[in-house]
C-alpha cells in the first residue's frame, strides 16, 4: 500500500478535504487490511507521479490536529486518476490551479465501504461523548 496516496484518497473523501488524526488513523488501517486490490491500486496511482512527497510537495497540510488536501494535492490526485491513456509517470504541476470539483463515481463496493466508514466514524464519535 501507498500510503501518500492512501492519505490523499482519505482526505479528499472528507467534506473540505479535512480529517483529525484518529479519523485518518482509523480509515487507513481499515484500507490497509482490505485486501491486495487497495495496495495494488495505489501502487499503480503511484506510479503516475514517481517523485510524489506529499509533505515538501504541499499537497497537504498540517491544520489543527489533522490534515487537510489542498488544491494542489487535488489535482495531482487528478492526474493520478485520469481515466485517459497518459504517459505512464507524470510530473507535479508547479501551479496548480483550482480544480473543478471531480464527479463521484460510484464502483462496485465503494458505497459499502463509505457507509462502514461513516458507522465508523459516528461510533467513535459516540464512545467520546
Amino acid at each position: 500500500m501507498n500510503f501518500q496516496v492512501t492519505v490523499l484518497k482519505i482526505l479528499v473523501s472528507y467534506p473540505a478535504g479535512f480529517a483529525v488524526m484518529a479519523d485518518l488513523k482509523r480509515d487507513m488501517a481499515i484500507l490497509a487490511t482490505s485486501g491486495r486490490e487497495w495496495a495494488e491500486r495505489t501502487k499503480r496511482l503511484a506510479a503516475r507521479v514517481p517523485d510524489l512527497d506529499i509533505f515538501s510537495q504541499g499537497l497537504i497540510e498540517r491544520m489543527n490536529g489533522g490534515w487537510r488536501i489542498t488544491d494542489k494535492g487535488r489535482a495531482v490526485l487528478d492526474v493520478m486518476e485520469a481515466r485517459h491513456p497518459a504517459p505512464e509517470t507524470a510530473t507535479i504541476p508547479h501551479h496548480a490551479t483550482s480544480p473543478q470539483p471531480l464527479p463521484v463515481v460510484a464502483l462496485p463496493g465503494r458505497r459499502d465501504r463509505l457507509q462502514r466508514r461513516q458507522a465508523a466514524r459516528e461510533k467513535a464519535r459516540a464512545k467520546v461523548s
